[in-house]
């Protein structure tokens, strides 16, 4: 039987510029302090409690996610997990009285015990947020039916940092801008965009640098606004970016250097025999640009999303079965590439 398609192999609203969609809510049980004042069998409870809202008794998605208990989990598969956006660095970082409830096509990951007891995630490829957010609403609502989440009638949803009080809501889109990063406009965006209430960052969120020009775009306000409102606002800042970027491109692949640098990546992926990580990421953020615009034949976005993950650091060791040193992983994600783009060609 064949895997399960992941819901990164598929492309949505504006795949072009918009590479994924991540709706995040924070939620806590009543009658439990938060969990870094937990103790042992209290992280064990919140874990079962959790686990069994979900995946026992009559639930509607009861066979639609695997639990697993972080602590049982490799540091492999751990950073596996990370690289995927699956769980965050913290939750690698400390496994112990943790848990992860993972969908089968990894669109819904739920991180048990992280900063606070409940942290559920959507994702979608494209600008997909209304979709995610339905999604992200109904697991939800089906677990506050069980569990009885913590709220006030003042304050909203009771969270471990007070950033999340409220709707508990963080919405945030993917953005792959390399024109924009390119003509120097990335910081006047970025100061633009935190006098309207959203924030942009690195590919994994707070504290991190970007890699192959990818973005966060996310709200930062989570109280005294509705989450319809706080959907509406981003997806028109989103809309605006995307807007910057698409015209920053035109000017971007009309350039025939700028083409010449698409097919001598191509090139490259299609011939390396070594080929560390931070190569591969600015190769790729090339060739996306270039499946995007037309200049390359035989590779969709979907496709081109589904090797991003086949050949981070973690996930080549983990579907090896084996560590490897640096040198050997350069080395096998150079003869994935030559496998993945052997019949890629120039348009």
């Amino acid at each position: 039987m064949s895997e399960m398609k992941k819901w990164y192999e598929s492309e949505g609203e504006g795949s072009d510029v918009v590479i994924s969609t991540r709706i995040r809510l924070a939620r806590n049980l009543n009658g439990y302090p938060f969990p870094h004042l937990m103790n042992p069998d209290q992280k064990k409870e919140v874990c079962a409690k959790v686990r069994d809202a979900l995946v026992g008794g009559n639930s509607t998605l009861r066979d639609s996610f695997r639990y697993m208990e972080a602590g049982s989990l490799s540091p492999v598969e751990l950073a596996s997990l990370a690289e995927r956006h699956l769980i965050s660095p913290e939750f690698a970082s400390s496994p112990e009285g943790r848990a992860l409830l993972l969908m089968n096509d990894e669109s819904v990951s739920i991180m048990i015990n992280e900063e606070d007891h409940v942290r559920i995630q959507v994702m979608a490829s494209g600008k997909q947020l209304e979709k995610a957010y339905d999604m992200a609403d109904k697991i939800d609502t089906l677990l506050d039916e069980t569990l009885h989440f913590a709220f006030d009638e003042e304050w909203g949803y009771l969270t471990a940092c007070p950033t999340n009080l409220g709707t508990g809501l963080r919405a945030s889109v993917m953005l792959h801008l390399p024109a924009i990063e390119g003509d120097g406009n990335l910081r006047r965006i970025a100061s633009g965009l935190g006098k309207i209430g959203a924030v942009i960052r690195g590919s994994y969120g707070e504290g991190s640098q970007s890699t192959g020009s990818m973005y966060q775009i996310s709200n930062q306000v989570t109280l005294g606004i509705s989450e319809k409102d706080t959907l509406s606002n981003l997806n028109e800042i989103a809309d605006r970016v995307i807007a910057l970027e698409k015209k920053a491109r035109e000017k971007l692949v009309g350039n025939e250097s700028y083409q010449d640098r698409v097919w001598r990546a191509l090139g490259i992926m299609k011939s390396a025999r070594v080929m560390d990580s931070a190569e591969f990421a600015e190769l790729f953020s090339t060739l996306r640009v270039g499946v995007a615009e037309g200049l390359v034949k035989g590779m969709t976005l979907g496709g081109l999303s589904e090797i991003h993950e086949a050949v981070q650091p973690a996930r080549l060791m983990e579907q090896a079965g084996e560590s490897m040193t640096a040198a050997q992983r350069d080395k096998k994600r150079a003869e994935m590439l030559r496998g993945f783009f052997r019949s890629t060609e120039i348009a």
